[in-house]
């Protein structure tokens, strides 16, 4: 695509760094608070550290700032004691791939969290469209959920991300897309030519349950939706659950986002076979949940997430079913053509049937479109995601193994 023409020259900040094993922890990604506690660490007077704060706050998030230097207005020996003591690194990009459709995946490896921790990696996917860009962000590493149909829930839990890390997804897209105010964007970007921004949708739907990692998650969302910084609108920002009900209302009363339920199914057999949390949290509580949801209006709708299962959960009497199980509810149904990944024992439906489910859906009032499939030969589309590492090692345990079966021979 065509850059936007510039009025002035564009001047460049330098490079941001990549996260590695410096003992020094990043300020990027860390909430208000933790960045203040930070800085009467280094012995900052209180009266100065509010000031500091907004000044940190502005570089990071507002001009992407890569190191300390670039902080012109801050004191020359302020950023000294900066520098020494804390980075500005990201997490670094271990691979990234480009969709046909222009979707991009990056593998990203958080920084190293002690001598027995040689850095988790976690995937993120960017979604470009004409009026928005869409970033779907991680909250663990791996899954505990093992949802049937879903590639990422293949992957064993190894812990959740704290608050700054889910952050510095949204700051690594940024820098990829040179979303930054008087930054040219990288070789390749995509640029909006509509004068939108570059990231301004944020879903939680990548790797791990959202709600199994509620603290942080509540935490990122303050940083996201701070009016200084990202300034993203909380309408902008959606939660997306298999259905944890306990977490569900103190979600939506401390960061009003929006909701989204991985559903499936219509009846609990199939839920408790494709969703296993459901033995736990069964459709009527959890949709319980949601008619309790704060702020819940027409307005603020909460989408129901179906992926079409050929033969499984496609039938027509199964549309009508879930028509009646939603009434009352403000919602919207998204209708997910499933999108196959290596082993899987799931089959998409044909799409004139998913056509016919849609309709049934829509002449019975609720919007029921059909997600359009994006970055499925990068396996970056909903349900896909899985560390390459993970994939790699996979792959080195299956050749160990015929090795070994040879040699046994």
């Amino acid at each position: 695509m065509s850059l936007p023409s510039a009025t002035a020259p564009q001047a460049a900040l330098p490079p941001a760094p990549r996260a590695s094993a410096d003992s020094r922890p990043s300020l990027v990604g860390m909430p208000r608070a933790a960045l203040a506690d930070f800085l009467r660490g280094l012995g900052l007077p209180e009266k100065e550290i509010r000031m500091r704060v907004a000044q940190l706050w502005h570089w990071i998030y507002v001009r992407g700032a890569g190191e300390f230097d670039a902080m012109t207005n801050v004191a020359k020996h302020l950023r000294a004691t900066l520098a020494s003591a804390s980075t500005l690194a990201r997490p670094e990009i271990v691979r990234e791939q480009v969709s046909a459709d222009g979707t991009r995946k990056w593998v990203l490896r958080m920084p190293s969290k002690g001598p027995l921790d040689r850095g988790a990696e976690v995937e993120c996917v960017y979604i470009p469209e004409r009026d928005r860009g869409t970033l779907c962000v991680s909250s663990q590493v791996g899954c505990t959920l093992n949802c049937s149909f879903c590639h990422t829930g293949t992957q064993k839990l190894v812990r959740n991300l704290d608050a700054a890390e889910i952050v510095a997804q949204i700051v690594v897209a940024r820098d990829r897309l040179g979303d930054y105010p008087g930054r040219l964007p990288p070789e390749g970007a995509f640029v909006p030519d509509d004068g939108g921004r570059f990231v301004s949708n944020i879903v939680f739907m990548g790797m791990g349950e959202p709600l199994y990692n509620a603290e942080n998650v509540h935490a990122a969302t303050g940083v996201l939706t701070d009016p200084e910084g990202l300034q993203l609108s909380k309408r902008r920002i959606t939660v997306s659950t298999s259905g944890i009900v306990p977490e569900i209302g103190p979600l939506g009363a401390a960061t009003g986002t929006m909701l989204a339920i991985s559903l499936h199914a219509t009846h609990d057999p199939l839920r408790d076979e494709l969703v296993p949390i459901n033995r736990k949290y069964p459709i009527a509580e959890l949709l319980q949940a949601c008619r309790d949801y704060p702020g819940l209006s027409n307005a603020r709708r909460i989408t129901f997430e179906y992926v079409m299962l050929k033969g499984v959960n496609d039938s027509l009497a199964e549309a009508r079913a879930l028509v009646k199980l939603l009434r009352g509810i403000p919602a919207k149904i998204n209708l997910i053509p499933f999108n196959p990944w290596p082993g899987t024992r799931y089959e998409c439906s044909d799409w004139s049937q998913i056509e016919r489910f849609s309709e049934v859906i829509f002449d019975a009032g609720y919007a029921s479109p059909i997600r359009t499939p994006r970055g499925r030969d990068i396996l970056a589309a909903c349900g896909q995601l899985k560390s390459e590492t993970e994939k790699l090692r996979a792959r080195a345990r299956l050749m160990l193994e015929e090795q070994l079966a040879l040699g046994a021979d």
